[in-house]
């Protein structure tokens, strides 16, 4: 070793060019989103807001529904009830040649709701004028929400090979986004607007006793609800 170079100056010379190897290399393959928010962002899911519509149409020669209407409605009404949000709208025809069937219809169409667990004030009824029009439909409309899934990269637009920085995939997380958009049950529940359902303080409270005496929480298992394998065959 050169008389001049000690150990700790041999030490700070290699410092010091690690730093300025770092201050100099090239960052410029790293995508400016890996600096902007994290992967789950990248790849969010959205609730979108849409319109569901049905015409019931009704014959002016007919005195109430046909079947094939009535089961449109009865399918809408379920539809309604497992995803709809905000009111049910219902708009009848003002001025059609058979009004005494339109309100007919109307009636039965809030009885058919109420045979479907809705209440009357969820229908929010309205009008429209039918311009004579003897066949005119009745409306009907409802708010609901889908998920707008995203759309994933291509694993062939994917350079696996680069392995310049140590950055996740551009695709990391799409898969898994998509997945769990196929699995919500309702997309309204992204937006966070739909209440909790209260707690069991009864079982919570057969819980908490158990603790206190020192048992398990956990259920008693029988011999039927064993995992162990037969030995019928045996």
């Amino acid at each position: 070793m050169h008389p001049l170079l000690t150990p700790k100056t041999v030490l700070s010379l290699i410092v010091a060019a690690t730093l300025a190897a770092c201050s100099t290399s090239d960052t410029g393959h790293v995508p400016a989103a890996y600096f902007d928010g994290t992967t789950l962002d990248r790849y969010e899911l959205q609730a979108q807001q849409r319109t569901e519509h049905l015409k019931v149409y009704l014959d002016p020669r007919d005195s109430q529904m046909r079947r094939t209407e009535v089961r449109k409605v009865e399918a809408f009404l379920r539809a309604y009830r497992e995803r709809g949000h905000g009111p049910l709208h219902m708009s009848i025809p003002e001025g059609a040649t058979n009004q005494k069937l339109v309100i007919a219809a109307a009636a039965e169409i809030r009885d058919l709701s109420w045979v479907s667990g809705l209440e009357y004030e969820q229908i929010k009824g309205s009008a429209y004028d039918a311009r004579g029009v003897g066949s005119a439909p009745i409306l009907m409309a409802f708010t609901q929400y889908d998920v707008q899934v995203p759309t994933c990269p291509s694993a062939a637009q994917v350079d696996f090979a680069d392995a310049r920085s140590n950055n996740d995939m551009p695709s990391l997380g799409c898969s898994v986004r998509t997945n769990l958009a196929a699995m919500i049950a309702d997309p309204a529940d992204l937006l966070g607007s739909r209440a909790l359902d209260p707690a069991d303080a009864g079982r919570r409270h057969i819980q908490f006793d158990k603790w206190r005496q020192g048992e398990t929480p956990a259920a008693t298992r029988s011999e039927d609800s064993s995992g162990a394998v037969s030995s019928v065959i045996d």
